[in-house]
């Protein structure tokens, strides 16, 4: 079953045709959403709700929902799920942060929920039971401060409350937190939560705290609750793990976002639990400087989770701001206090070129260099040399390596290269050329700097060799500058592929040169001899012949190490299904999908935009695309 399978017979939450009666009339076959329902409102629905009696919050009839918690066994593993809950701090919904500022010591929290919303009209609550509860809360705890939670929809869909806030403001006493925040803070630090029925006195239950409902919920009336309405003789007492398991496991369906099949509570809370970590990695404010227009929208997808915004000038950061660069864009005299983050390319890109605006599944975020830089440690450096990596890591990483080969994915995936190669038993070596007015071979070379002198050197090393020459598939598509000697190289080559990808031609050859091309990395991956007269993020650890040395990298890694950090530990993924963060394995999935499909063709306007940079860089312009 997937998503779009859920059965046809349910109807979506309550009709009107029932809203006059109080629902006293069985609406059956009703569909809703789980009480994890998703990252944010904007993103895939997580968990679906199906009932076959009423719907879990109607309070005036039995539900499906009241069935398995008086019927449930609750299993061994519901202990489990709490830990996760708590370790991830889950909500209904989960896009935002924390609430960051400044608490009292003594506080109740009370919770404002829409104003007629249908689980307050089915809990058996209205206004009143909204103020006798903001009464009762004043009077219970005479020396603790009262916290009013608004509902985050009447702050980002303008609907109203259940509470005049300037009428509550007159009360020193109450504090009204309006700012659309996460509740687990709000809820680990008071004493008590107060509700109508709103599903944060459950998620409040989970946490371990007392909880007083001034409705009737689908949690209360079960003896885990203080409730200010008479018991429902239906309802009996039960245990807390009896209700997480009804609630969270018996009840709901979830779906993974990316493939929209059916999956488990526990790996959809640890899927949430990593879009949070992803979200809030960085400051909620960021600013982004020099991006051209169609890596913008890409920008704040892989940024989802704080707020960006785009200046035209440097000054335009204020004091300790964080800013976004594209690679090695200079910033010159930018103050000292603001935090500076290069963006690149991943190293598991696409299925198609950079060079042709297709989409990127992978983007760096280096807050330290960028990884080509040598001239300067970088996040990726120091990952290198500092991480002590766990055996599950490597275990991880193996596993990567191996899906990795064993489906051709590489940077770019432009397919299988087709020539012969006759190298009359000769050893063959592979040369790999690069766009010589690159970032890499500006910041990450000696004194071999071009392809020329690339081609040169290993002739000289290796003069009874043959040697294939690769040039780089964005020369050869035009939208990059050939190098300055283009016509020397064939002196010192013995045959030239230029279509397909150079992993393709890795059966056929004994050792890979480069100056710092990704493609030496792809070698290492499939046991080649790798040869490096540059200095790229994977020389001088041990792994890679290497005719330059930095001093930095003093450590030996296996090649195992080496995965974990530049493909797992470093880049950010971003998942063509879902649009939210994600694996490498999943991208890698994602990418053995769309080669199925052959490389993606670009749109009419994509085109147009390309064949432009074409003539900017025929012009000797550098682009940036």
């Amino acid at each position: 079953m997937k998503r779009y399978d859920l059965p046809h017979r349910y109807n979506w939450g309550y009709k009107k045709n029932f809203s006059n009666l109080f629902g006293l009339i069985r609406a059956t076959n009703t569909l809703e959403d789980g009480f994890i329902r998703s990252v944010g409102r904007g993103s895939k629905t997580l968990s679906f709700v199906c009932d076959d009696l009423s719907i879990y919050y109607n309070a005036h009839l039995s539900s499906g929902l009241e069935s398995l918690i008086k019927n449930t066994r609750s299993s061994i593993n519901v202990k489990r799920i709490i830990e996760l809950w708590k370790l991830h701090r889950i909500s209904k919904y989960n896009s935002e942060s924390e609430y960051s500022l400044k608490l009292p010591e003594k506080y109740v929290l009370v919770i404002d929920q829409v104003r007629g919303d249908l689980s307050v009209k089915y809990g058996m609550a209205d206004k009143s039971n909204f103020d006798r509860m903001i009464t009762n809360a004043l009077y219970d705890y005479p020396e603790h401060k009262i916290i009013l939670k608004v509902h985050p929809d009447c702050l980002t869909r303008k609907k109203k409350g259940y509470f005049n806030i300037n009428d509550i403001l007159k009360n020193p006493r109450i504090q009204v937190v309006s700012n659309n925040c996460h509740p687990v803070r709000l809820i680990r630090q008071s004493d008590v939560i107060y509700t109508v029925t709103s599903q944060v006195g459950f998620e409040a239950l989970i946490w371990g705290k007392k909880v007083k409902c001034f409705g009737m919920p689908f949690y209360a009336g079960w003896g885990l609750t203080d409730d200010a309405l008479p018991a429902l003789e239906r309802r009996t007492n039960t245990s807390l793990e009896k209700l997480v398991h009804a609630v969270l496991v018996e009840y709901p369906i979830y779906f993974d976002p990316e493939t929209d099949k059916p999956t488990t509570v526990e790996e959809t809370i640890k899927y949430i639990g990593f879009q949070r970590q992803m979200r809030f990695r960085f400051p909620r404010k960021l600013y982004a400087y020099g991006f051209t227009p169609w890596k913008k929208p890409i920008l704040k997808s892989f940024t989802q989770g704080s707020e960006l915004i785009f200046i035209k000038r440097l000054e335009e950061v204020p004091p300790n701001g964080s800013l976004l660069v594209w690679g090695s864009k200079e910033c010159n005299n930018l103050d000292c206090s603001i935090k500076l983050i290069r963006v690149e390319d991943g190293f598991l890109r696409s299925v198609g070129l950079g060079g042709d605006l297709i989409e990127p599944q992978s983007w760096v975020f280096d807050q330290e260099g960028i990884y080509y830089d040598s001239s300067q440690s970088s996040q990726l450096e120091n990952i290198f040399n500092n991480c002590k990596f766990e055996v599950k890591e490597l275990e991880r990483a193996n596993t990567l390596i191996k899906l990795i080969t064993e489906n051709h994915i590489s940077k770019y995936n432009l397919g299988d290269t087709q020539c012969v190669i006759n190298s009359n038993g000769k050893e063959v070596a592979l040369v790999v050329g690069q766009v010589e007015k690159d970032a890499s071979i500006r910041l990450g070379t000696g004194d071999i700097d071009t392809n020329l002198k690339l081609l040169q050197v290993v002739r000289d090393k290796f003069p009874e060799a043959h040697i294939i020459y690769k040039p780089h598939p964005d020369v050869i598509a035009g939208i990059r500058k050939r190098g300055v000697s283009e016509a020397l190289e064939k002196n010192y080559y013995d045959q030239i592929v230029e279509s397909g990808d150079a992993i393709a031609l890795f059966d056929s050859v004994d050792t890979i040169h480069t100056m710092t091309s990704l493609v030496g990395f792809e070698g290492l991956l499939r046991k080649k001899k790798v040869y490096t007269y540059g200095m790229p993020f994977y020389s001088g650890w041990g792994l890679t012949e290497d005719l330059i040395k930095i001093n930095r990298r003093k450590r030996v890694l296996s090649l195992s190490e080496l995965v974990y950090g530049a493909l797992i530990q470093y880049p950010t993924y971003i998942s063509s299904e879902s649009k939210m963060y994600t694996s490498p394995e999943r991208i890698i999935k994602e990418l053995i999908e769309q080669k199925k499909n052959g490389i993606q063709r670009m749109p009419l306007w994509r085109k147009f935009i390309r064949d432009l940079i074409k003539l900017w860089t025929h012009y000797g312009f550098r682009s940036n695309a």
